[in-house]
């Protein structure tokens, strides 16, 4: 009986009374499904979950990955500490995070204990442009956010924050100041040889990089700092040119991302023996499209290609972005697919690209993908991103039932049942698939005919499914509560 609770629990025509019902103690066992499964629900409902005296209903609710963030921050208040940190969260890590809104996120920052903003801080909730905004806001602890944006402020922001009227803000200022300071980074290292830990590994791999310490790292008698100085931005170019040669190729990996690399030393390790240094070298801004073209590199295919959580990161710069889609380098036209703001005669010209990962990323990344762009993602990449394709508003639905239904494959079978239209007697024939995906699927279609619905409701296996058919006559579903 649980399992025709829960599909009616998210069933998505249920009215409000039958909701209200299930979130009574009788039904104690499908709360969670109720208030975290569900896409949407009636203002009543809302407000009844909200307002639940149980916390796990509003801690599930909280977690909802399916509903607006809005909906979800209606618990930023809740009297349970339980139910603040679900909210602080990432509701799901199965699919990209949604922003929640300025107001619940100010709310949090301002009200949360540490336990709670440590959760938020993680969760990739906060917008990027949110982080940019703090360095005006009223409340001191908020202020100091800004400094974790710090090369992204403009010079005015950042003497605000060094001339801050509260010391902490002033203090994590100056901090930053110091990580580009050589001799604020012997002060912190302390006298050498510096003792190895996670504290000074962040400072010599971050900080600017003092001469004698410098000296210190290439004559450790104790380890192979190699890795650190091919990294470290503040590297004297002698240093960096004496790494190009070294035996490890993930230290001339570092070489090759490196900002300040010679033109010298770039034409040298574009011929490294390893193919991933090259692959690194081929996609510098300095080389020309023919210069790139020249260089043995890898392009692996078998990478996910999925949805970017683009709100955390600041917007690509247009006109770089139009120049990776013209390249002739895939590497360079993938970064352009991640782009959500691409140009719709630029996602024209990628949605034709030869390669696989330009298209998918370009799917999954851009608000209006060509709908055909999104079914040929779908049949060609199997990364775990892939079933995420057939929610997008403009995928094709209309005429899939005709096409696949009778796919060899059960992944192209599946792709029958998103058809609104699909013929009563296939959804009756693919409640009875060999794949339970489609079974299921073909359960909930609301094409399915009454009869076979109603029979399913007895079934072990796709009761469940069936329960949550939108079709599934309101008097049945009151019947199912008893």
């Amino acid at each position: 009986m649980t399992a025709l609770l829960e599909g009616l629990a998210v069933n998505p025509a249920a009215p409000t009374d039958v909701l209200l019902r299930l979130l009574e103690p009788e039904y104690e066992g499908v709360w969670t499904t109720l208030a975290s499964r569900r896409a949407s629900f009636p203002d009543e409902v809302t407000a009844a979950i909200v307002h639940h005296p149980h916390p796990r209903v509003r801690g599930a609710l909280a977690r909802n990955p399916f509903v607006d963030p809005e909906v979800r921050g209606l618990v930023v208040d809740d009297p349970e500490w339980i139910v603040r940190v679900r909210l602080a969260h990432s509701p799901d890590r199965t699919r990209p995070v949604r922003p929640l809104p300025d107001p619940v996120i100010d709310r949090m920052l301002t009200t949360y204990d540490d336990d709670c903003l440590q959760e938020l801080f993680f969760s990739r909730q906060i917008p990027f442009r949110f982080l940019l905004s703090c360095v005006r806001h009223p409340v001191a602890s908020v202020r100091q956010l800004a400094v974790n944006v710090w090369t992204h402020l403009s010079d005015g922001e950042r003497a605000a924050l060094l001339r801050d009227p509260h010391p902490r803000v002033r203090d994590s200022a100056r901090r930053v100041l110091e990580t580009d300071d050589a001799e604020a980074m012997e002060r912190r290292l302390g006298p050498l040889p510096a003792p190895r830990n996670h504290g000074t590994t962040g400072i010599l791999v971050n900080h600017r990089l003092s001469r004698t310490v410098v000296d210190w790292l290439l004559h450790d008698s104790d380890r192979d700092n190699s890795w650190i100085l091919a990294h470290n931005h503040s590297t004297p170019p002698d240093v960096v040119a004496g790494l190009v040669g070294h035996p490890d190729p993930a230290v001339r990996l570092e070489l090759a991302r490196r900002d300040d690399l010679a033109r010298a030393l770039v034409d040298v390790l574009a011929r490294d023996p390893d193919p991933r240094v090259r692959t690194a070298v081929s996609v510098r801004p300095e080389l020309t499209e023919d210069e790139r073209a020249a260089i043995d590199c890898t392009v692996d295919t078998e990478e996910d290609f999925g949805p970017l959580e683009h709100h955390t990161r600041p917007a690509p710069d247009p006109a770089a972005s139009a120049s990776y889609a013209r390249s002739r380098h895939p590497l360079l036209r993938r970064r352009a697919a991640e782009d959500p703001a691409l140009p719709a005669a630029l996602v024209a010209l990628l949605a034709r690209d030869e390669d696989l990962g330009v298209r998918v990323l370009l799917a999954h990344n851009h608000p209006a993908p060509p709908p055909e762009l999104l079914l040929r993602s779908y049949l060609e990449h199997r990364g775990p991103a892939r079933d995420l394709l057939t929610e997008h508003p403009r995928f094709p639905v209309a005429g899939l039932g005709a096409r696949f239904a009778d796919a060899a494959v059960p992944d192209e079978r599946r792709l029958a049942v998103l058809d609104p239209e699909l013929a009563p007697t296939v959804a009756d024939r693919l409640t009875r698939d060999l794949d339970p995906a489609i079974r299921a699927g073909a359960a909930r279609h609301p094409r399915l005919p009454g009869g076979r619905l109603l029979a399913l409701l007895a079934d072990g296996e796709l009761g469940g499914p069936a329960a949550a058919n939108p079709t599934l006559p309101v008097a049945v579903m009151q019947g199912l509560l008893g």
